[in-house]
């Protein structure tokens, strides 16, 4: 135990406890008596006597009491404190991780109920136990006090709370924090607390990247669960200490993705996939069920493995600092067949038992998922070519409700008379349509090839290029997806450049420049292939007729991969462009709140980040309806389908970069104060003194 006042405490003393005594012995106010007799002075003897200075202190409750509660309050001045196991320092940065799986229902409840609490709330309670027991400044130490900011972090970190040292607003700052549905990522959290450190000042410049003042305590309270820990490379000045939440051995069965895809040559043919995940150590038999549009469509049951338990850690190994590898969880799968003509809002849900008893399925919001489908539809598609075999014959065997062959002229009449719309994708060959000056493209969806489209938010042609290879390609996206480009060669290439600003990606990379672009405008979407395919081997190579089909697939979709069509996740931003003539776009929320959105000039709207899963969507106003939906509404799906963060198995060691952490289970709190405790004792006391004095005076 320590004192952190002591002074003050003992110079109370010596002014309090004389002055009580002093008071004691000038209690006694005697006055005079005129008496017919001296038979009572002997008595009047006895009773000086009696009332001897140190005799009026014998056998007196009263003062007994009385010096009692001056103790407690003058032990309670010296502020005595247990001294806990990791203090270091005077700041600290608190980090409390408000991810998906900190939403497990698995910790202790600090009240000692039975029932378990959420990990985010047993981590708040540490917390502020931790705020509750920094040191205060007092009149003589004024420069004593310990501060402290606090960082909540998911996907992304923020600074709840600035270094201050008043515990009021730092425990409504842990208070505030909220749980979220997204991942875990700490590196942001790191660069929050690092950039609000005080930076080393030498001859009046702050040096970058150097620290100064005392270093840093920071007070990790996570599950582990943390995506980016082996990249986290704390100060080596400072401390962290990890404290973990949740049980290791605990029961989890969660949707870790989900997926539709319609049947190439039947498209109101659905197959539904979805994949679940299980951390249970018991073998475990639940039932899926899948909804259409809120109606059950139908139920099935699957049983998942046991996983092995998480082997002890040896001596050797818990000296080295290493943890075991801890076995992984068991997955498995179940598909859904439907006939599906008409786009939907498709949902599956696992009935898990965790309704009834929260220890057989500790989180819950994985135990839902949807997917937007859209309508089941055929793609008419127009050629517009001289004659070119290979585009042909790629697009010959696809199952497309139409394919037209234009010459220019005639697709040229077809632009002028406005009926270009009526095909969901053009191709064009070696050839532009005529357009107005600075426009780029007319309304609709094109696939370019060997011709470079300009205009305002288009490309610059720089002209021929010499040969060249592909040397890099956007493997996510759902165009370059698989195909493999490392054979094709190109006798002659086409230099193009992107202007700054203009909506420009790039899909494939060759020696001399971009090669694959996609140009996304208000009202057009284009694929450019601006060499000619003739010149080249890559007509004759499979990534070719892979290419044309997954172009033509995903400009069909109005830019979209049909299977994560509107999905969003937890952490991340909707960003889309609703139709033009839309206005006035209001997002509703999984909760039904609703929250006016800002509509850009190009009719593009952001929100985020997303923070619960669940069903967004997305109403305007104005005559412009969704394109299959023939209504002012978009819907968007924000699943959580994770299978690290469903993994909801607490690490009692945490691996970063620099070190490994154990678990600090005895360190959660610095110093415990004494001094409410004492200051309650005095209170009790008084009222007993009270008590005993009312007896005396009135019994």
């Amino acid at each position: 135990m320590t004192w952190l006042t002591p002074w003050v405490g003992a110079i109370a003393a010596a002014v309090a406890i004389p002055a009580l005594l002093i008071l004691y012995f000038l209690k006694l106010r005697r006055r005079d008596v005129e008496v017919s007799t001296t038979l009572l002075w002997k008595k009047a003897i006895q009773d000086l006597q009696a009332n001897a200075p140190f005799q009026r202190l014998r056998r007196n409750l009263l003062l007994l009491l009385q010096l009692i509660v001056l103790a407690a309050a003058l032990f309670a001045l010296a502020q005595p404190q247990f001294k806990g196991a990791t203090t270091k320092g005077q700041r600290h940065i608190i980090l409390i991780d408000r991810s998906a799986s900190m939403q497990s229902l698995d910790a202790p409840s600090p009240s000692g109920a039975p029932r378990p609490v959420q990990r985010l709330e047993a981590a708040k309670k540490e917390a502020i136990d931790l705020i509750e027991s920094l040191r205060e400044a007092n009149a003589f130490q004024p420069n004593i006090a310990d501060e402290a900011m606090v960082i909540a972090f998911d996907t992304t970190a923020e600074v709840v709370a600035n270094f201050t040292s008043d515990k009021g607003a730092l425990k409504r700052a842990v208070e505030s924090i909220a749980a979220t549905d997204g991942g875990s990522l700490l590196e942001e959290a790191m660069r929050l607390a690092q950039a609000h450190a005080p930076r080393r000042v030498v001859e009046g410049q702050a040096i970058e990247g150097l620290i100064a003042g005392e270093p840093v305590t920071m007070h990790l309270w996570s599950d582990g669960a943390i995506a980016d820990a082996s990249r986290i490379l704390p100060g080596v000045e400072n401390e962290v200490v990890y404290h973990a939440v949740g049980q290791e051995v605990t029961a989890n069965i969660g949707i870790t993705s989900i997926r539709a895809e319609r049947d190439f040559e039947n498209p109101t043919r659905l197959a539904v996939y979805i994949s679940l995940q299980s951390c249970d150590d018991r073998e475990r038999t639940l039932d899926v069920e899948l909804t259409i549009d809120g109606v059950v469509a139908g139920v099935k049951t699957v049983t998942l493995p046991a996983t092995e338990r998480t082997p002890e850690i040896t001596p050797e190994a818990a000296e080295a600092g290493k943890a075991p590898d801890r076995p992984a969880a068991a997955t498995g799968g179940v598909v859904f067949a439907l006939d599906l003509p008409q786009g939907a809002v498709i949902t599956a849900r696992l009935r898990t038992g965790g309704d009834d008893d929260p220890r057989a399925d500790v989180l819950r919001v994985d135990d839902r998922a949807s997917i937007i489908v859209p309508p089941a539809k055929r793609l008419s598609v127009a050629i517009v070519t001289r004659g070119n075999l290979f585009i042909q014959a790629a697009l010959g065997g696809l199952p497309l409700a139409r394919l037209v062959t234009f010459t220019p002229e005639q697709f040229q009449q077809e632009i002028d008379a406005r009926r270009s719309r009526e095909f969901d994708v053009v191709i064009l060959d070696s050839w532009l349509p005529r357009l107005p000056q600075g426009e780029t493209l007319p309304p609709g969806r094109w696939l370019v090839f060997n011709a470079v489209p300009g205009g305002t938010l288009g490309l610059i042609d720089d002209g021929p290029g010499d040969s060249a290879l592909f040397v890099d390609w956007a493997r996510e996206h759902p165009v370059m997806r698989g195909l493999v480009l490392d054979n094709a060669v190109i006798a002659e290439s086409r230099r193009v450049r992107i202007p700054e600003g203009n909506p420009v990606a790039v899909l494939a990379t060759m020696s001399t420049g971009p090669s694959i672009t996609e140009i996304i405008t208000p009202e057009a979407r284009a694929i450019v292939v601006p060499f000619d395919i003739a010149q080249t081997t890559w007509p004759f190579d499979v990534s070719f007729v892979v290419f044309s089909a997954s172009a033509v697939t995903y400009l069909g979709a109005d830019g979209s991969d049909p299977s994560t069509l509107r999905m969003l996740r937890p952490g991340g931003v909707l960003a889309d462009a609703i139709p033009l003539g839309a206005s006035d776009p209001v997002l509703i929320e999984p909760d039904q709140r609703e929250t006016p959105l800002v509509l850009a000039p190009d009719n593009r709207i952001t929100f985020g980040p997303i923070r619960r899963a669940g069903l967004y969507q997305v109403r305007w106003s104005g005559s412009a309806t969704d394109p299959g939906a023939a209504r002012p509404l978009r819907t968007y799906a924000a699943n959580m389908t994770d299978a690290f963060e469903s993994d909801v198995r607490a690490h009692k060691r945490l691996v970063l970069a620099s070190r490994t952490i154990a678990s600090d289970q005895q360190g959660k709190v610095l110093d415990r104060r004494l001094w409410p405790w004492l200051l309650l004792a005095a209170l009790a006391v008084l009222m007993f003194e009270w008590y005993v004095y009312n007896r005396k005076v009135y019994y």
